[in-house]
């Protein structure tokens, strides 16, 4: 049986807070670099009736994929705001967050518990247990579900009123359907 890892050679992961706090920075910056500037997201100019439902939800979809961390930010501040009046759910929250931080997003290496390696969907899957067994704890389940759809139709309202025809993102909203094809601008032809 091969010991060979998927990873390559590992050396053991970083557990100091400097280097903890290091990388969290960087992904912290990495994500923000994402974050389009706020005046445009609010910019009334930008806002105008759908003229069809079909109309709406390509704006929706369109201006979720442009705006998408900005729409994030909305939604965490909405859940935060709802909390503020929860102080233990706060700190319970704040403990389950900077777990999911720790373990999922700012990390590397993979999680090696008693020299093996756990997989990521094993780390998702039980971080997603630990959060929902602290909504229910901590009896805050139905207060965040209520902001989480406050923060979802916030969105999806400005997503469908604000006209995404002047976005300049490049990326094709029909993803690999089309394919680039004889032509130095790069028209799109159906696959």
């Amino acid at each position: 049986m091969s010991s060979a890892s998927p990873y390559g050679s590992m050396s053991p992961p970083s557990t100091s807070a400097a280097g903890f706090l290091s990388a969290a920075r960087e992904k912290t910056q990495s994500v923000m670099a994402g974050c389009r500037p706020w005046g445009e997201l609010l910019d009334l100019s930008a806002l105008s009736l759908p003229f069809s439902l079909g109309e709406a939800t390509a704006r929706i979809k369109r201006n979720l994929a442009y705006f998408r961390v900005n729409y994030t930010l909305i939604v965490l501040l909405v859940l935060f705001v709802s909390l503020l009046w929860h102080p233990i759910s706060m700190v319970v929250f704040l403990v389950v967050f900077v777990a999911w931080l720790f373990l999922y997003f700012f990390r590397d290496d993979p999680v090696l518990i008693f020299n093996r390696i756990v997989d990521d969907r094993v780390v998702l899957v039980g971080l997603g247990v630990v959060t929902i067994v602290a909504l229910v704890l901590t009896h805050v389940w139905l207060n965040v579900f209520v902001s989480l759809v406050i923060g979802s139709f916030l969105v999806c309202l400005h997503g469908a009123f604000r006209a995404s025809d002047n976005l300049d993102d490049q990326e094709s909203p029909y993803g690999a359907l089309l394919s680039v094809v004889d032509s130095p601008r790069g028209s799109y032809s159906p696959v």
